[in-house]
């Protein structure tokens, strides 16, 4: 009797490993990480992982999340300067200071 509990147990354990390895494989990314992969391929100008960055959430997300990394990069760079975040964004693009 404990021998066909152990087994059932056993398959039913396995069964967990199975789907969470088959999950693990095919994970989904978020679209901070699909932006970030985007942006730093973009950045060495490999048009591989930009296709591949660019399929992992919908435009209209990568957008969005490109859009935060940019903020973000431009706030921590005007922080570590010293400058405002517009002086930091016009010197970026190189336009003229305002």
């Amino acid at each position: 009797m404990f021998g066909k509990v152990r087994e059932s147990w056993s398959r039913f354990r396995g069964a967990g490993r199975e789907e969470r390895t088959a999950t693990r494989d095919a994970r989904t990314h978020n679209l901070f990480e699909a932006a970030a992969v985007y942006v730093a391929a973009t950045a060495e100008d490999d048009q591989d992982r930009v296709d591949e960055a660019a399929g992992w959430v919908s435009p209209e997300a990568l957008s969005f999340g490109v859009n935060e990394l940019a903020c973000r990069a431009v706030i921590a760079l005007a922080r570590e300067r010293g400058e405002s975040p517009q002086a930091v964004a016009r010197d970026l693009l190189g336009l003229p200071a305002a």
